[in-house]
């Protein structure tokens, strides 16, 4: 029997109360009890069982997301591994006390010597993620994103790792038709990089209802924040809050406004930030609430956003210094309105937004060296 996707997400496969194994019954129990959700009526020993912590892979972890989830999960008490090939992530940027290894998705052997080790449960952030790079150079984005994923779901099954929350992308929408954007809005990416991550999202659904596979992909669009000293590195940096604080620090020149008439209230563009201490907390959430035989779709947003010039006198506002800006032409393709609805992952899972953009700019610019 299938769910009912307006219920619980997107979802496929069988009824996980008939399809669940005993190992992984065992396993979803164990986890939920140490990540946080109660349980009743077990056994004594069943209940020594759960309260063990649990030994958790996160892919992507010397990145911004990834490294504030694996520090997270570490400030639990959880035994957390972090997979990464740094190539675009900082090895200083994996919490003090969580084992980097340095290895390739594409590295099938890498991949099976790693997951000896034994998994309860993997957090998937590794891939590529520049629009514009992937629009260059589509075949690094499929590769990596595609093919990196297949071997490591790969390596899941041969080594009986059966749940996973997959870091997605609200880029797997396209132009939306309307604002905000639910989870049932028609997906059509307009660059290789939301393209990659759609079909990432299809291969869960489709192990869910082959092999069983609890997933749960996130979908969001812009990131900010920091948690403790770990923030924001990208190189080229590309988002809006970094390169606002850079030029207030005068590492940068002049911030650009592209397009100051769109249909919007002060004619700049709106887009959508969560902050990255909310978003790893929907990971965790997500980990807790994956179901054998079931992929589910939740997206994270404001379901209002800010607009380009809200941004930027927040940041004034916070920093106590004037942004240099100058005005320029919109940028060819860029919507008015980019903003994600949560209702469902609220309703679903109990997520909330506990930081707003003052929280996200001040965070920011705090941890800045």
């Amino acid at each position: 029997m299938h769910r009912d996707a307006g219920q619980r997400g997107v979802t496929a496969g069988p009824d996980p109360c008939t399809a669940i194994s005993p190992r992984l019954a065992i396993s979803t129990l164990r986890m939920g009890r140490s990540l946080g959700w109660a349980t009743r009526g077990l056994a004594d020993q069943e209940l020594k069982d759960q309260e063990a912590r649990v030994r958790l892979l996160v892919t992507g972890g010397a990145g911004y997301i990834g490294g504030v989830t694996a520090a997270m999960l570490r400030d639990r008490g959880h035994q957390v591994v972090v997979l990464d090939s740094i190539a675009t992530g900082h090895a200083d940027a994996v919490p003090a006390g969580v084992d980097l290894v340095r290895a390739d998705l594409l590295d099938p052997a890498a991949l099976d010597d790693l997951f000896v080790r034994g998994f309860d449960g993997v957090l998937h952030f590794a891939a590529r993620a520049l629009v514009g790079e992937s629009v260059q150079h589509p075949a690094r984005y499929f590769r990596t994103n595609v093919v990196g994923t297949l071997n490591l779901l790969d390596a899941m099954r041969a080594h009986d790792v059966d749940r996973i929350v997959f870091s997605s992308t609200a880029a797997t929408y396209g132009e939306p038709v309307e604002v905000p954007i639910t989870e049932d809005a028609p997906t059509q990416p307009t660059n290789p990089y939301g393209a990659s991550k759609l079909a990432v999202d299809s291969v869960l659904r489709a192990y869910a209802l082959a092999y069983g596979l609890a997933a749960i992909s996130l979908r969001y669009f812009n990131v900010a924040g920091a948690y403790g000293t770990q923030y924001e590195r990208h190189d080229p940096e590309t988002h809006l809050i970094p390169n606002l604080l850079d030029a207030v620090r005068g590492s940068r020149g002049q911030f650009t406004m592209h397009g100051t008439d769109y249909p919007t209230p002060d004619g700049t563009c709106v887009r959508d930030y969560v902050h990255v201490a909310d978003l790893a907390e929907a990971h965790l959430l997500a980990l807790e609430a994956a179901l054998p035989g079931e992929h589910r779709i939740y997206n994270l947003g404001s379901g209002s956003g800010y607009s380009v010039r809200e941004v930027l006198q927040v940041v004034e506002r916070v920093t106590g210094r004037q942004v240099p800006t100058t005005e320029g032409p919109r940028r060819p393709g860029d919507p008015a309105r980019l903003v994600a609805s949560s209702a469902r992952i609220e309703r679903d899972l109990g997520w909330q937004r506990r930081h707003d953009l003052d929280d996200m700019v001040r965070d920011a610019w705090s941890a800045l060296p």
